[in-house]
């Protein structure tokens, strides 16, 4: 008990959750060199961040363009009051969007969408603008990502 006690004080769960939002295959071993515990200490925190929701999923970091996408672009748009839900779940089956979020900012809603090239962005925006309820839609892409 006293040795699990020590590990929570070594290792704050933020800096594990940073650790493996950097690289999230790090084996428990590398972490557990990398902070000083057991790989048993990281393997049930580990385990506990799952279990109490904290860690949702296991994820990558796609480069784009190396698949051959040559436009990653975050779309901000925005709906009538009373269209949102029905846009949302329209937005949510095109397979263009590889992510979707609700959005307290500039837009009700951010879109994350690869595309081949400018013609497949722009048939996109058409369709889109075509959906019930959509008052607004601002694209940007992205060209490099930093951080």
């Amino acid at each position: 008990m006293f040795e699990y006690i020590n590990v929570m004080v070594r290792i704050s769960n933020l800096e594990l959750l940073l650790a493996l939002r950097e690289n999230s295959r790090t084996p428990f071993v590398g972490l557990a060199k990398r902070f000083g515990v057991s790989e048993t200490a990281i393997r049930k925190r580990v385990r506990k961040l799952e279990q109490d929701g904290v860690i949702k999923k296991y994820t990558i970091e796609v480069d784009t363009r190396k698949i051959g996408y040559d436009i990653d672009a975050l779309i901000g748009v925005d709906t009538r009051p009373e269209d949102y839900m029905d846009a949302l779940e329209k937005m949510r089956k095109m397979k263009d969007v590889k992510c979707m979020c609700s959005s307290s900012g500039d837009h009700m809603i951010l879109l994350e969408c690869w595309f081949h090239g400018s013609a497949e962005l722009t048939m996109f925006l058409k369709k889109l603008k075509g959906v019930d309820g959509v008052t607004k839609i601002c694209p940007a892409i992205k060209t490099e990502t930093i951080k």
